[in-house]
């Protein structure tokens, strides 16, 4: 159920940052709102996941996940290029994600 929390708590903080890039700096308040009501969901979701999976495991995970799936919403959303590099860089944190939830004692699996 933990990862289950962790999930969850990734996708809110992806939809808060989301939200952070659509309110022009905090000046729309409909996204400011979903904004503040994404994180709060977020953190408390992830603490809830800190209860069992050590908080280096979820906090890996977390912004490895996090840090891919906002990179795709950028591109495809608000048409932000992104090179090879960084995309490059992206597999990468993808593959140790991987190595930590598949293969990581530490895991709390």
């Amino acid at each position: 159920m933990n990862y289950v929390y962790l999930a969850a708590a990734i996708l809110f903080e992806v939809a808060a940052t989301s939200a952070l890039r659509a309110s022009d700096g905090m000046t729309r308040i409909a996204p400011t709102i979903l904004c503040l009501i994404g994180y709060a969901a977020a953190f408390y979701l992830l603490s809830l996941t800190l209860r069992t999976v050590p908080v280096g495991v979820a906090y890996a995970i977390w912004s490895g996940v996090g840090i891919v799936l906002i990179a795709v919403i950028g591109t495809f959303w608000f048409r932000q290029p992104i090179d090879f590099a960084a995309i490059l860089g992206m597999v990468l944190i993808v593959a140790g994600v991987g190595v930590i939830a598949l293969f990581s004692k530490t895991a709390g699996h």
